[in-house]
């Protein structure tokens, strides 16, 4: 199918790229690591990101202007996004022929052309083995942003998803030019405000006795320690530090003070299927959900305890 996308790229002047909404590592690594392929391959071409520019990824790169004009007899791609709602920027549909690039579960089957590689550990890794597939050559700029795409998604190669060819095309991408120990810097530092943060979550976490946790964060909690909500997801891993956790939910109230941002994540119990049931979903060990009020955050908390239980059993 890589030849397929190739082909496709090939036939259009315009290509637009879009990732999905609150950007981590790998969603800015793949559209970005992407557009500098492209734009290095194909300089006659107008290839362009678009999305919110997520200030605290802005050591990645930033995204283009682009106009509803642009979208006229225009190719876009979407990469790293499982189903349409989370896409950034509602124009996707507005251009000629739509290309799905992704890893996540394929819940919702969009585009034109669909390419989804559960076993691959990150968007990235796809766009990687995509370039080198199709011979299209790869620069500093676009290994330094897939590589961190991929160790972002893989937690620097830990996590399960971590496989034997996601270190060989890691291989690939370190073979460039590129401070890769000062990136690994950049993405392990945070400021104070985020350490203090950090205290807060394990003084409050609320754990079972089967391991199951969860912490609230509240929009005075989050406006005391003077963070954001995309600034929040730094202590997302946190809870996994403690070695009687088994899986954990942080729970982030939005503007509105009803609905919640549930960030999960599991050392070996599937959660994903429990974010299912709550409007969200992604891997079966790192998921997103949203919750619409304080009885659902019980729920959720009760059916991850109940899922330890089912396992343990």
């Amino acid at each position: 199918m890589f030849q397929d996308i190739l082909s496709t790229i090939k036939n259009y002047q315009t290509i637009i790229i879009h990732r999905h909404q609150r950007p981590d590592p790998d969603a800015l690594g793949s559209q970005l690591g992407l557009r500098e392929i492209l734009r290095h391959n194909f300089p006659e071409k107008t290839v362009l990101a678009t999305g919110f520019n997520e200030p605290s990824l802005s050591w990645m790169a930033d995204m283009d202007e682009v106009t509803n004009d642009n979208y006229i007899g225009a190719l876009v791609i979407v990469t790293d996004t499982a189903n349409q709602p989370r896409i950034d920027d509602n124009r996707y549909h507005q251009g000629e022929f739509l290309i799905k690039i992704d890893h996540h579960p394929d819940e919702d089957t969009y585009g034109d052309i669909s390419y989804v590689d559960n076993d691959a550990s990150s968007a990235s890794e796809i766009i990687t083995e995509f370039a080198l597939e199709t011979d299209l050559q790869l620069t500093a700029e676009a290994a330094r942003l897939l590589y961190a795409g991929i160790i972002g998604d893989t937690g620097r190669f830990l996590y399960p998803s971590t496989t034997a060819k996601t270190m060989r095309i890691a291989a690939e991408l370190r073979a460039f030019d590129v401070d890769f120990a000062g990136m690994a810097r950049q993405m392990d530092s945070f400021p104070l405000k985020i350490a203090k943060l950090q205290g807060y979550v394990l003084d409050h976490l609320d754990i079972s006795e089967n391991g199951a946790a969860r912490v609230t964060l509240t929009q005075e909690i989050l406006k005391a320690f003077e963070v954001t909500e995309a600034e929040s997801s730094a202590i997302v891993g946190t809870p996994g530090k403690i070695d009687s956790v088994q899986s954990w939910a942080i729970f982030v109230q939005q503007a509105d003070g009803q609905s919640y941002r549930v960030r999960m994540r599991s050392k070996s119990v599937v959660i994903n299927t429990i974010a299912q049931k709550h409007d969200g979903g992604g891997h079966p060990l790192a998921s997103g959900a949203n919750s619409y009020s304080l009885d659902e955050n019980d729920q959720i908390f009760q059916e991850m305890i109940v899922a330890i239980d089912n396992k343990e059993n």
